[in-house]
């Protein structure tokens, strides 16, 4: 694959992001699609109350017009698509219902466990469709186990787990928009050498998306980008490290969307347990805020380490 593609995909994303932006921010701003802060959560926090929420969908049609554009519609296409849009979908729905109906936790967790399931058995589908290989390969090794019919469960879990630890993520102005720019760039590398060029195209159309949206995401935020880009990004991460034979790649590469999560399971189940927490607050960048940290170093010491878990996660992979 020429690399110029990869390249004009990426600006062409990049300058869709920044266009739509000002031009949804301000509508979004009209119809009162504000976020609503939790009291129990950082006092600094209060005053981002009211900020345009939702922003996801510039991420979203960034993505979709230059992916749609330089693209093959292959089977992987379908994969890719479904798992980004249905997942930024299931997303969109729960942004909708918190600020439209004043609901705040939005869709229910049932309502949300259905949506995400629903895409998940749709990828699993396509790709049993491709002949999509169902062994999996630990990294740095040439051992692979061939999993069979396991091995679809597997890839609910994965599309479960990423697009839920990439949410819990976004939390601070521009923590996700950076660290999924730089997971993705990773994938990109991935996909080129395993000559997944759908996954290719696909990763670069996202990076160039957050990156654009980072423009208007970063401290101080002028928009959130809601579930319905958390939710959207998630997705499509899982579904490139599918696509790339690179499912466990994916826990190194994604290693700070884990430690979130991690961090939410263990504080829940030591309080649950204990009666006792382990963190200040959790996810565990709200740990490094109560701790005195400004939210612009918890933000870049966090890339910092997305970097470093990029390089190594490529280093295992190549």
């Amino acid at each position: 694959m020429d690399m110029i593609v990869i390249f004009i995909t990426l600006g062409a994303s990049f300058l869709l992001s920044v266009i739509l932006g000002p031009l949804l921010i301000p509508l979004l701003r009209r119809m009162k699609f504000g976020q609503q802060i939790r009291e129990e959560g950082p006092q600094s926090h209060l005053k981002k109350q009211g900020t345009p929420t939702m922003g996801g969908i510039i991420i979203m049609l960034a993505l979709l017009v230059a992916f749609l554009k330089f693209s093959d519609k292959t089977p992987e296409f379908w994969v890719l698509l479904t798992a980004s849009v249905g997942f930024g979908l299931v997303g969109f729905l729960d942004d909708y219902i918190k600020i439209v109906f004043k609901r705040s936790l939005g869709l229910t967790a049932r309502q949300k466990l259905f949506g995400q399931l629903l895409f998940s058995v749709i990828v699993c589908a396509l790709l049993y469709q491709m002949n999509h290989s169902t062994e999996l390969t630990i990294p740095g090794t040439g051992w692979g186990f061939e999993l069979g019919w396991f091995y679809y469960p597997l890839v609910v879990i994965i599309l479960f787990g990423t697009s839920n630890s990439v949410n819990f993520t976004d939390g601070l102005d521009g923590l996700l928009s950076g660290t999924s720019a730089i997971a993705f760039g990773a994938f990109t590398i991935l996909a080129m050498q395993a000559m997944e060029y759908e996954s290719a195209i696909f990763s670069a159309a996202m990076i160039g998306a957050v990156l654009g949206f980072l423009i208007f995401n970063a401290h101080p935020a002028k928009v959130f980008m809601g579930d319905t880009g958390s939710l959207g990004i998630g997705g499509g991460l899982a579904a490139v490290a599918i696509l790339t034979k690179t499912e466990l790649l994916l826990v190194v590469i994604g290693g700070v969307f884990v430690l979130e999560m991690l961090s939410v399971i263990l504080q829940v189940g030591s309080f649950k347990l204990r009666g006792k927490r382990i963190f200040k607050m959790s996810p565990i960048h709200h740990h490094f805020e109560l701790s005195g940290w400004s939210e612009w170093k918890v933000v870049t010491v966090f890339w910092s380490v997305g970097l470093v878990l990029a390089a190594l996660g490529l280093l295992l992979g190549m």
